[in-house]
């Protein structure tokens, strides 16, 4: 397994399409007591950061969802684009020369998919307590 592939989809913790599976409008949508985000506007904010670093995005773009999704498929839309976002992170390992490239001074596009590694695992760690709080974890296919 390669560095990116396990940084973006597989590594540290469950693998982020189980982690992100079974969730359902009401849930993704929800903000409990004492939080300030659902878990819908969480994984919003780390697609769109990931998706602006992987594609070279505009950097004035939102970067929190300008409101909740209405139908539950706008869900497993936002799942599918920031695992596919992530799949193409991952994808850069076999681009050595891509990775080397400067962003800006001093700072090389592989530095800078380690930070988008590091922020999507602050983000889904946060996922993973907002499912705890709400008592959808672990994921139905693990629950006993």
């Amino acid at each position: 397994m390669h560095l990116l592939e396990h940084l973006f989809l597989v590594g540290e913790f469950p693998e982020r399409a189980r982690l992100l599976s079974g969730l359902t409008l009401e849930q993704v949508t929800r903000v409990p007591d004492g939080a300030t985000h659902s878990i819908y506007e969480e994984l919003w904010h780390a697609a769109a950061y990931q998706q602006y670093v992987v594609e070279s995005g505009d950097p004035n773009a939102d970067r929190w969802p300008p409101k909740a999704p209405q139908q539950e498929q706008e869900w497993h839309d936002l799942v599918q684009r920031f695992l596919d976002c992530a799949r193409a992170a991952a994808a850069l390992e076999q681009s050595p020369e891509r990775l080397a490239q400067e962003i800006e001074p001093g700072l090389t596009l592989a530095n800078e998919l380690k930070c988008v590694a590091l922020h999507n695992a602050y983000h889904l760690g946060k996922i993973v307590a907002l499912r705890q709080q709400i008592g959808a974890w672990p994921p139905l296919d693990d629950r006993a």
